[in-house]
């Protein structure tokens, strides 16, 4: 932990054949990053289970065409599938996004322009009723049905039994 006044040297001891081999790093090769999947049939058990590209979509491989008929009509499915793909999206899906940015815009604005100031004017205008209402109520149907409570109440029912 003190003050060291010497000075070491360091070097590298290589080998010439070591050295000479220079295209190669010189630091190990890492190891894989994800272990092989481990065989499930080491013994080939299963293989007429195992099914290939040329079982179901290309040529057998007992018969060869000339042509490679199987073959070539995987590539023109592959490529009618790809260009059918890009028309039904350039016709469909980009007049359909088109479109249903024009709704929303729509209703945005009406929602914007007439149905905010239609909520904001009726809650302007909520005290101012419900003091018209109030003033209502207690000058025409208040006293009706007062009236008509005092009216009632002189009527009395009595039940008798036989």
């Amino acid at each position: 932990m003190g003050l060291e006044k010497e000075k070491m040297e360091t070097s590298v001891i290589m080998d010439e054949e070591e050295f000479n081999r220079s295209i190669e790093p010189i630091l190990g090769k890492k190891p894989p990053v994800y272990s092989e999947v481990p065989d499930r049939d080491p013994k080939d058990i299963n293989a007429h289970l195992k099914v290939g590209f040329e079982d179901i979509i290309a040529e057998p491989i007992s018969t060869h065409s000339f042509d490679k008929v199987w073959i070539g009509s995987h590539a023109v499915f592959e490529l009618v599938k790809y260009i059918f793909y890009r028309i039904l999206t350039t016709f469909l899906a980009i007049p359909m996004a088109f479109i249903a940015g024009i709704v929303f815009g729509i209703l945005s604005c009406i929602h914007i322009w007439v149905v905010m100031p239609v909520i904001q004017g009726c809650m302007m205008t909520l005290p101012s009723i419900h003091v018209i209402w109030t003033s209502l109520m207690d000058i025409f149907i208040g006293p009706l049905f007062f009236s008509k409570g005092r009216c009632l109440s002189s009527i009395n029912v009595k039940t008798v039994q036989n």
